[in-house]
């Protein structure tokens, strides 16, 4: 018989968090359910829904964990030199972590949410704190070329989007099917070219 909790309710967020960190890291988002999550923490499926609203829930949060982790990353990375230099230490450090938590990344793009739910405004503002720090390296090459926020918005997203799709073909194992370049190969050469076009555009 599945045991009472008897954890703090912050202790038993994170090892639910925890557990269905664990599933998605060896299986994917197919592989987690709350009643493996439940079997992991030693609890009945109905403790984790005293803690979290249900299972979407859970794996927003865990993807929040995700997007807490990339952010750290990110901003761990030298800023001094030119755009060019900072924003390709970025791109290559956005690659490694990808790398690294392939199953956990690609979650962030293979969960969805169902029609009836809307995704809350702190998953939102997680999101754009990690556009920003590319924002912020656009910013210059951007204004320099006549562009206003509009068009430094547009940039970061086709920027972020594009090394997003490298990164989703290289940690699926499927890059190989398209090019023999390596993923920070062609990430370093979208890098040099998109800002050449930006500069081009001045």
């Amino acid at each position: 018989m599945a045991r009472r909790s008897n954890h703090a309710p912050e202790t038993l967020r994170e090892m639910i968090l925890d557990a269905a960190e664990q599933l998605i890291r060896s299986g994917g988002l197919a592989g987690l359910s709350a009643r493996e999550i439940a079997r992991i923490i030693g609890y009945s499926p109905g403790t984790l829904y005293n803690v979290y609203a249900n299972l979407d829930d859970i794996v927003l949060h865990v993807e929040a964990r995700v997007l807490d982790s990339m952010l750290v990353t990110l901003q761990g990375v030298p800023r001094h030199g030119e755009p060019e230099d900072v924003l390709s230490r970025l791109v290559a450090s956005y690659l490694a972590f990808t790398e690294a938590n392939p199953k956990l990344w690609n979650l962030l793009f293979e969960h969805h949410l169902p029609d009836t739910l809307e995704t809350p405004p702190w998953y939102c503002e997680k999101i754009e704190r990690l556009m920003s720090e590319l924002r912020v390296v656009l910013a210059p090459i951007v204004s320099a070329a006549g562009g206003d926020d509009t068009a430094l918005g547009r940039a970061t997203t086709v920027l972020w989007a594009s090394v997003h799709g490298i990164a989703s073909l290289s940690t699926t194992g499927k890059l190989n099917n398209v090019t023999r370049a390596s993923a920070p190969e062609l990430a370093s050469d979208l890098v040099t070219r998109y800002l050449a076009g930006l500069r081009l555009a001045a």
